[in-house]
């Protein structure tokens, strides 16, 4: 999820808006200012309610946050990389990266934020006792007790132990302590998170049925649910499949490079011709590697402007590509092969660029190491066996 509205940094780490969260600035604006607010506390002028509902939302956007910064912050302190957090549509989203070393690191990072969602609830009902025992205005004292709610909701619906939601996250760490395998902790909890996922789709139909509009937005969690439920299964069958690899065992060695001062039109031209690739690291005149330019940017130039633009202008920076060495295993690459490489990543050894990794290479090794694995004679040797397909674009 990538951040659209930045809003700055904490501890070095980005913090944004995704568009779609005008969706929930929008929802409660609405339904506070011209609906819950009027119902409950009549007598106020429009001014009131538009003023309250305003700060009703920026305080649950706050409190989002809080949610979300706290799992960043005890992912950090766990050793693990934390590339952003984002608020969208559907709440928000810690970006880690890395390999959770234990379960009881794994339930620290998931359980904080229900935890910090609860405090907040118990903070905004103490300052509803508080606001009513000093007589300020009912919508005053109607507000804070909404925000107690919502933040109780948020703690409580975020513990539903299915994945992708933080319960879902305390469910693995507890089937990783007790079976030792976090592979299948995994897929557990994700198949929790589907089965979870589509109950809500059946809830909302069945409110469809009744005339409730509310079952549309039920629908539409459910299905996030069970399509981030799924997509975690298959991530976790798939370092499954690659355990016991090295990056060497699946990488193009010794890959074809292209020159930074070379224009995009000559480059295209010349690819043309019979190079077999999508991504090429790219080289200075002094033969260092500085970025990886693929087809993909090449595309987004405008013709007219090929003949006068050089590859390093459109190329991913090094210091944006995902690099390994040959020794390290597979599935420890695999997290950080995302951002502008487009799912590739370079392998250098003593400085020295020696390989190139694509998701074709690791789609690849999937399916022949995990024929290997079927085989009888347990035939480790399939890994390495060329395919019958020949040479898959990079």
């Amino acid at each position: 999820m990538t951040a659209t509205i930045h809003l700055g940094h904490l501890r070095g780490v980005e913090i944004g808006l995704h568009w779609s969260v005008l969706g929930i600035v929008l929802l409660l604006l609405f339904g506070l200012g011209a609906g819950l607010l009027p119902a409950a506390y009549p007598g106020y002028s429009l001014v009131a309610y538009a003023v309250g509902a305003f700060l009703i939302t920026c305080l649950f956007l706050g409190s989002l946050l809080a949610h979300e910064v706290s799992h960043a912050v005890v992912a950090l302190r766990e050793g693990m990389r934390v590339d952003g957090i984002t608020l969208w549509l559907l709440g928000g989203v810690a970006r880690l990266s890395g390999d959770v070393k234990t379960a009881g690191a794994d339930f620290r990072i998931a359980g904080v934020g229900p935890l910090v969602s609860l405090v907040l609830a118990l903070a905004f009902g103490a300052l509803a006792l508080l606001f009513a025992s000093v007589r300020l205005p009912a919508l005053v004292v109607g507000g804070a007790s909404y925000l107690a709610f919502i933040n109780g909701v948020l703690a409580v619906f975020n513990l539903v132990p299915a994945a992708p939601l933080d319960g879902g996250r305390v469910l693995r760490a507890a089937l990783w302590a007790w079976s030792g395998d976090r592979l299948k902790a995994t897929v557990w909890s994700a198949r929790a998170g589907r089965v979870f996922g589509m109950a809500l789709v059946v809830l909302g139909v069945l409110q469809l049925f009744t005339r409730t509009v509310g079952g549309l937005w039920w629908i539409f969690i459910g299905l996030f649910v069970v399509a981030i439920a799924g997509a975690e299964e298959r991530q976790a069958q798939l370092i499954a499949s690659l355990g016991g690899l090295r990056v060497r065992d699946v990488m193009t060695p010794d890959p074809d490079t292209a020159g930074s001062r070379e224009r995009v039109a000559e480059f295209a031209h010349r690819a043309a011709l019979g190079w077999p690739h999508a991504t090429y690291p790219l080289k200075d005149a002094s033969n260092g590697v500085i970025g990886l330019v693929t087809l993909t940017r090449i595309r987004e130039v405008d013709p007219a402007e090929r003949s006068g633009t050089t590859l390093a202008r459109i190329a991913c920076p090094l210091d944006e590509v995902p690099t390994a060495t040959s020794d390290e295993p597979l599935v420890d690459l695999l997290a950080r092969m995302n951002g502008c490489a487009e799912g590739r990543a370079l392998v250098f050894e003593n400085g020295a660029l020696v390989g190139i990794v694509s998701p074709s290479d690791i789609a690849r090794a999937a399916a022949w190491h995990g024929l290997a694995l079927q085989s009888p004679t347990g035939g480790a040797d399939l890994v390495n066996t060329p395919s019958p397909w020949g040479t898959p674009t990079r």
